[in-house]
């Protein structure tokens, strides 16, 4: 039996890989549709969106792409398209991506679809898991095994000392994960180049972290917190933090952190002086609107407590976005369950952001901060074959980015919603 055993091994790694070099392979076109290059560009009418071997082969109106033989052809008319869409903010664990070694590989690749690639992501940073799920679903997806989008990790957080947050308390015990926390800059610097040279694509820190013992939030040094940060920018990753408060906003701004990844509601309102820092510092916000509204209720925070945090964070987002910082958008999904995106698009509306400024968040600032600019965040021939396809217009509505029909990555489809359920093609969650 010994002796089949690499035969059968390499049977699998050819069968494997004409699985994936076929889906890699499809070609596609959207024809008719309302089509979006890039947040500054002017919307084409009638036009054609064409991927050939994964890649955007040509966009433009439709009498000026013409299409070879063989070519899928989507119908999109009555529709808008887009380039794919990113989360820089959601949390890979909750089941099935805890330890997705021992996963099937179509429990992943369906709970990517619902979760994610529903909702048009085609690039999901994750903003902490526990030690290694992250990239361990990540060579999954690589290798054609699971269907989903690029994935991009922090891995493990850095929690301050006697910082561990409240509520992952249980989930670090449950899993017997090692403790996040680290004590001195020297752990923290030694911990980050662990992780980076591991894999990691960044690393997040608590410099505000929510313990519930009498001292509610515990910060971070802000000695810690500059290792860390420094030994993140020495291999040219970028720096996440939680700041919860005042002091952990500080922590943050004064360690050099590069991207808030929530909007600090305790804070108060952000003065023009204070958000001019921050764009000096080039400094990126993802206010994660939804946490601070329906999650909080959910939770049983008083109605009139809930309204004045949103309030708060809405005028932090408008102050930002207003005074040209960039914005990424980010839902923390996975750490809460609302995966459906309709209500922050509309928070993130009345919080003044047109269209174009919300469509660059999912698109152009997260390519350019993360440094995939030159290949992804438009749709552009050469660029990768990322495009999401919308039932109605994002101009009229700003809900119309959660009207998802198609999601495409690399070429490859991971959200029909003609073969989708009808609970999940009419948007329900």
């Amino acid at each position: 039996m010994q002796s089949v055993l690499p035969t059968l091994r390499a049977a699998a790694g050819v069968l494997l890989a004409m699985v994936t070099f076929a889906a890699a392979a499809q070609d596609l076109a959207v024809v008719g549709a309302r089509v979006y290059p890039s947040p500054e560009a002017t919307p084409i009418d009638d036009a054609t969106v064409w991927i050939r071997d994964g890649r955007i082969a040509a966009v433009g109106a439709r009498a000026d792409v013409t299409l070879p033989a063989g070519v899928r052809i989507i119908d999109g008319r009555g529709m808008s398209v887009t380039t794919g869409f990113w989360n820089s903010h959601i949390h890979l664990i909750k089941p099935p991506f805890h330890e997705p070694d021992a996963q099937a590989a179509a429990t992943l690749s369906d709970a990517l679809r619902d979760r994610y690639s529903r909702w048009g992501f085609t690039t999901l940073f994750d903003i902490a898991s526990l030690p290694g799920d992250a990239r361990a679903l990540r060579a999954r997806i690589g290798c054609g095994e699971v269907q989903g989008p690029q994935l991009l990790t922090v891995d493990m957080p850095f929690f301050p000392e006697h910082g561990t947050p409240i509520y992952v308390r249980e989930l670090w015990q449950q899993t017997h994960a090692p403790s996040a926390e680290v004590t001195t800059a020297q752990q923290a610097r030694a911990r980050a180049e662990a992780q980076i040279a591991a894999g990691a694509d960044g690393v997040k820190l608590f410099t505000g972290a929510i313990t519930g013992g009498p001292n509610e939030v515990v910060p971070m040094s802000v000695d810690i917190a500059r290792a860390t940060v420094e030994a993140a920018h020495a291999h040219g990753k970028p720096a996440f933090a939680h700041p919860t408060n005042p002091a952990g906003l500080a922590i943050a701004v004064d360690s050099g952190v590069d991207v808030l990844v929530h909007a600090a509601p305790e804070s108060g309102e952000w003065t023009p002086d204070f958000v001019a820092r921050l764009k000096a510092d080039d400094m990126a916000l993802i206010p994660t609107l939804t946490l601070f509204s329906a999650e909080l209720l959910r939770e049983g925070v008083p109605e009139a407590v809930v309204r004045e945090l949103v309030k708060n964070s809405q005028q932090q987002l408008q102050a930002m976005s207003q005074a040209g910082g960039q914005i990424l958008f980010g839902t923390d999904a996975g750490f809460h369950e609302t995966y459906d995106t309709h209500l922050e698009y509309r928070l993130m509306a009345e919080a003044g952001m047109d269209w174009r400024a919300i469509l660059a968040s999912l698109t152009t600032a997260p390519a350019q901060r993360f440094g995939q600019a030159s290949g992804r965040g438009r749709l552009q021939a050469g660029y990768a074959g990322d495009l999401v396809v919308l039932g109605s217009d994002p101009q009229a509505q700003p809900e119309a980015f959660a009207d998802v029909r198609l999601t495409v990555h690399d070429g490859r489809v991971l959200f029909d919603a003609t073969q989708a359920p009808a609970s999940e093609a009419a948007g329900s969650d």
